[in-house]
């Protein structure tokens, strides 16, 4: 899936490093490459096929410890196709967040940020050595806290676009001061279905297919390049996060996203591995989705109480995703309120 990669450790000469990285991705990656056979898009292993080189075996899981890796291995930039290129950095519970960047000569889009002001900086940093195009989009897919802490870091003549539902809600946490001081970005621009934007001789289609993740997600689209960006309606081999989401309306959500013609899918967070593997895996969530949303209708039918069926309830095939422990309990929680009619 991947043509190039680069990795540097961020000291106090992270920008000669991350300068020398780009330089050589940009010179070999004008036209896009065909990855390694086996090559994963993950990362460098480090043996015992955690980096599936070359008919090692690719380790299922969104976790870098379980890939030989550590937070000094990041943040990657990731080159997909052309001037579209994927920013990777550390999530606090030991996976990736993952940003698109997408080069025109027209300007530079950016679809979400990372959890801080200084981890977006770094991406900030990383665009103005690729290019001397300004940031002229950003793209609010998800509106928590670990894709929108850092936009601050954005420049301020950025035009900011999310859904309504997100504008409303970074408007009201806008009002309410953060005990980091970090400033709240309200985005400038809405969509409600589906926007065209062109920038050059670049297509980009900012979608909103319906509530999953949040109550709204968005999703980025090039159809010349065939990149499709998630955001969070999709992350590779974590368990279904559902503490504010919508669980019936994200499985159909996930339909409509499966269907998009993509070669190339980005998930909010994960590993990116190559292109046939990804698109497994978008159709192996959507599956997670439905499993986990029927087994908890399975025990909401019998009547029992929330905290006697968390006792009863048998994740399956999913019980061993990554963070399934941490996000099991809110799912189920949530998925009750879902069958209950609460959610609006």
């Amino acid at each position: 899936m991947i043509s190039r990669t680069f990795g540097c450790r961020w000291g106090s000469f992270a920008i000669a490093l991350l300068a020398l990285s780009v330089a050589a991705l940009v010179s070999t990656s004008a036209r896009p490459q065909q990855p390694e056979p086996g090559r994963a898009g993950g990362g460098r292993g480090r043996g015992g096929g955690r980096g599936a080189r070359g008919g090692e075996v690719l380790i299922p899981t969104a976790l870098i410890s379980e890939r030989g890796l550590t937070a000094n291995d990041f943040p990657t930039l990731r080159s997909t196709t052309g001037d579209v290129y994927v920013w990777q950095d550390v999530h606090n519970l030991g996976f990736l967040t993952n940003n698109l960047i997408v080069i025109t000569s027209a300007g530079v889009l950016v679809a979400d940020g990372q959890g801080s002001p200084e981890a977006t900086r770094k991406l900030v940093e990383a665009v103005a050595l690729l290019t001397h195009q300004p940031i002229k989009y950003v793209v609010v897919c998800s509106e928590h806290g670990d894709h929108t802490g850092g936009n601050e870091a954005f420049p301020a003549t950025a035009t900011f676009i999310s859904s309504p539902a997100t504008q409303a809600s970074l408007a009201r946490a806008a009002k309410a001061p953060d005990s980091n001081g970090r400033k709240t970005i309200v985005p400038n621009e809405t969509v409600a279905d589906r926007r065209i934007l062109k920038m050059g001789g670049t297509e980009i289609h900012i979608l909103n297919n319906g509530r999953s993740h949040t109550g709204g997600d968005l999703q980025v689209y090039l159809p010349q390049e065939k990149v499709l960006f998630t955001s969070e309606t999709f992350s590779h081999r974590i368990f279904p996060s559902m503490a504010n989401a919508y669980p019936t309306e994200w499985i159909q959500t996930l339909k409509k996203v499966g269907q998009i013609d993509a070669a190339f899918v980005v998930p909010g967070h994960g590993f990116l591995d190559p292109a046939p593997t990804m698109r497994a895996e978008l159709a192996e969530f959507e599956k997670a989705l439905e499993y986990v949303v029927g087994e908890v209708r399975r025990i909401h039918t019998s009547g029992v109480s929330v905290e006697e069926g968390l006792k009863q309830v048998d994740w399956g095939p999913y019980r061993g995703w990554s963070v399934a422990e941490r996000n099991g309990p809110p799912a189920f929680r949530r998925i009750y309120d879902d069958l209950d009619g609460k959610l609006k």
